[in-house]
């Protein structure tokens, strides 16, 4: 895991108004993994330098 203690704070209010861009459901933010999760779609989107990737080519799939 990489280290995390230089990384830009995320903005709440940002991560509240972001949806899922396949099934257009609510994201859940794991903060330790600094990912935005889709239970929905089984994806995680990355947060890299504090900015939401939100492609899907992008996203971790979930493990069952």
């Amino acid at each position: 895991m990489t280290d995390t203690t230089d990384a830009p704070a995320i903005d709440r209010r940002m991560l509240e108004a972001l949806i899922c861009p396949l099934t257009h459901t609510t994201l859940r933010y794991d903060a330790d993994a600094r990912e935005l999760v889709s239970e929905a779609a089984g994806l995680a989107f990355p947060i890299r330098g504090g900015i939401p990737v939100m492609l899907t080519d992008e996203a971790r799939k979930l493990e069952d």
